[in-house]
């Protein structure tokens, strides 16, 4: 199932321009498959100028019953080393929900129906030029309601969406249980993550930048940050619009990965986890 029509046209571009832009290397790990010694997904990551905890925080943009899953997830994502998670303010109207805006150095989180259009759950991160996350958002789709009924599924999916806006992949994409969130079973044991998500972490951030990706300013971020450039004073000004979920560029039996070009020679790329046959 093809999610969004892409037109011949927009692919070559984007496609052009993600090997102008980072090279051949962002594609291949694309189309790499995760496994359990190593499940990152690319080599992305937030960006921290001192090895401390990367305090980034949440907008809160979900509804009954998911918004005790996202402070369930933050708890446990917050057992990790690296991370130090906290909401940093509540947006909940429908049309917040609906469009689910990022917010630069922050992550947001949101349900909402958004159609029977095939995915369940989309992990979105905007990475700069050197492969730093810059924003990032978690969307589940409430429209597959029959999906949610089934005992852990809410908090597994979740927990794997806010996952990947860390820079985690699959530890399995078989359906094989590894007592994880980053897998693709239904086993009830999969809801969270494990000691291996938190190690693994710690190996990818056992780094410093010069910069800090994430808003570690007092007041917060302020409001979204999605809106496509238009006009002469855009950097590119005079080539074809790319659609927002651009290119998709792998597909698996449970997701699919889409890059779109950003602004200031940025990347947006999507991790869309998919509904499976039975539910669709």
């Amino acid at each position: 199932m093809r999610i969004y029509k892409v037109c011949k046209g927009s692919l070559i571009m984007t496609v052009k321009y993600i090997f102008r832009t980072l090279g051949a290397a962002v594609c291949i790990l694309m189309f790499s498959t995760s496994v359990q010694a190593d499940h990152r997904w690319g080599a992305y990551h937030w960006a921290r100028s001192a090895a401390v905890e990367i305090n980034l925080k949440v907008v809160n943009s979900t509804t009954g019953d998911w918004t005790p899953v996202l402070s369930d997830s933050i708890a446990e994502w917050n057992v990790s080393e690296i991370f130090e998670l906290g909401i940093d303010r509540d947006d909940t109207s429908k049309r917040t929900r609906k469009r689910c805006n990022s917010v630069t150095g922050q992550m947001r989180v949101c349900n909402a129906a958004y159609g029977y259009n095939g995915w369940l759950g989309m992990a979105t991160i905007n990475i700069d030029a050197e492969s730093h996350i810059v924003k990032g958002t978690a969307k589940v789709n409430d429209s597959y309601s029959s999906y949610w009924a089934i005992e852990g599924e809410m908090n597994h999916v979740l927990c794997q969406e806010m996952g990947h806006v860390f820079g985690l992949g699959h530890t399995s994409e078989d359906g094989s249980s590894q007592l994880t969130c980053m897998d693709y079973s239904s086993d009830p044991g999969s809801q969270w993550p494990n000691e291996h998500d938190y190690d693994l972490l710690t190996v990818i951030y056992d780094q410093v930048d010069a910069y800090n990706s994430y808003d570690d300013s007092v007041g917060g971020g302020g409001g979204g940050d999605t809106k496509p450039c238009r006009g002469k004073k855009c950097p590119n000004f005079g080539e074809p619009e790319i659609p927002p979920m651009g290119v998709r560029v792998h597909r698996g039996r449970n997701h699919e990965v889409w890059v779109a070009r950003g602004r200031a020679d940025s990347l947006w790329i999507h991790h869309v986890r998919l509904v499976p046959e039975e539910y669709r």
